[in-house]
This record gives structure tokens, sequence and C-alpha cells, in this order.
């Protein structure tokens, strides 16, 4: 077992665990912040993502102990009453059927937002590639990911 002191969300967590565990697991068991999820295990669907840093990861393939010196945004993180324009578009265009894969989805999306105010049909298809929905709502993310980037344009910044 080994201390880490985690930087999630804006604020600063400190656990003890193996090195190696997951981030995923660290989340969700050490912090009780649930709403990463457990997909497939090896980074494959996308259930997991989270922001290092702004930059998209698999928390499911991610070492708490590389982790641990980055600045780690959960789907929780990016606004506390559902005010960030993704999380808006993603309500106004009814997304969601099962839910699961959402919070990857809305994250992956999040960082392309930031990188890429105004991305095109094929800049969506290209980052969203590796997260998978298994009620196929792709034309719906891609639709919620216009309506945000739209959203953001009139007003609302997109972090990552």
């Amino acid at each position: 077992m080994s201390k880490f002191n985690l930087q999630v969300n804006g604020r600063s967590h400190e656990v003890d665990v193996v090195p190696e565990t997951p981030l995923l697991w660290v989340l969700r068991d050490n912090l009780d912040m649930v709403g990463t999820k457990f997909g497939c295990g090896i980074g494959q669907c996308g259930a997991c993502t989270v922001h290092l840093d702004g930059n998209p990861a698999r928390a499911c393939q991610t070492p708490v102990a590389s982790a641990a010196s980055s600045k780690i945004t959960t789907i929780e993180g990016l606004s506390g009453d559902g005010s960030h324009p993704l999380q808006r578009a993603w309500c106004e265009i009814d997304v969601a059927q099962c839910g699961y894969c959402q919070a990857g989805q809305i994250m992956t999306a999040a960082a392309l937002l930031s990188q890429n105010p105004s991305p095109t049909d094929q800049d969506i298809d290209d980052a969203m590639g590796g997260n998978l929905c298994r009620c196929a709502t792709y034309l719906r993310i891609r639709a919620a990911i216009h309506r945000a980037a739209e959203l953001a344009q009139a007003g609302k910044e997109i972090r990552a």
C-alpha cells in the first residue's frame, strides 16, 4: 500500500492503495465517485473515460500511481448542477437510452470541444470512435456535440 494525494475535480484526496490499482476503482471504491463506469476493463469501450490534465484517459487502464501527478476530472467535475454545455445539450437532444456509456461519451466530447470548438462530423467521429454505445445513439451523440458547440459559442466556454 502507498499513499497518494490525488487532485480530483479541484479537490485534494489522500488515498492509501496499491500503486497498480486502476484509477477507476480508486475513484469508485475509495472516493465514492461513481459517475465513471466500468465497461470492458481493457480500455476499449470508453465508459471509464476521465481527463488527466485535460486529456481523455481510460481510468480502467490507468494505474493510480501514474495519475497521481495529474489534475483529474471526472463527469462529476464538469459541473455540479448540469449546466455544462455538453450536459445541457445531452438533455436537450435526449441522447441517453440506457445511459451507461454517457459519462465516458461526455468526457471524450469535452476534451474534443476544448481543443476544437467547431468540429465537423468527421472530427467528431474521429474523436468519439473509441467510445462504444450499445444502444447506438451515435447520431444523437454527434448532434449533441454540435449543439454543445453552439451553446459554448453563445457564451459558455468548454473546459476539459
